[in-house]
């Protein structure tokens, strides 16, 4: 769909066959209202898609590390039109920028979150687009290796 990937249900996660360790990944996407998806880093830790404007700011938010860490702004545009998201990933150490405004900064991910494809925190691990909510879209994605 004109360079377009589309998860809607039904259907399923969608996982890349390479394996990565260490990157930096810059996607666009866009969620329907009242949204729930997640961007899988490794296949291990998911960075929250959340249609919720207006709610309190915690770790299930758009943009924040499901279970674990906050963004420390709303940075997601509403439902509807499109965000880009800049992640890069080093280890356990993640920084997290939506549309420009860096919202985790070189924080640690404690350990895995909910719905991870396995635990073996060491070894490389897929990127997973997470399928089973709702029909939301990604263009322009491009992961390269990073450093910190």
């Amino acid at each position: 769909m004109d360079g377009v990937l589309v998860n809607a249900p039904p259907s399923v996660d969608l996982v890349t066959e390479r394996r990565f360790d260490d990157f930096a990944l810059s996607l666009e996407f866009l969620m329907p209202r009242k949204s729930n998806s997640g961007i899988y880093l490794r296949g291990r830790y998911e960075v929250q898609i959340l249609d919720n404007p207006g709610a309190e700011l915690d770790s299930g938010q758009c943009g924040g590390i499901y279970g674990f860490l906050a963004p420390s702004s709303m940075a997601c545009r509403a439902a509807g039109e499109w965000n880009r998201a800049e992640i890069t990933l080093v280890g356990r150490r993640v920084t997290v920028a939506i549309n420009g405004a860096t919202v985790i900064d070189g924080a640690e991910i404690p350990g895995i979150t909910g719905g991870a494809l396995d635990s073996d925190e060491g070894a490389p691990g897929p990127l997973m687009l997470q399928g089973d909510h709702e029909a939301v879209r990604y263009r322009n994605l491009l992961l390269r290796p990073a450093e910190w």
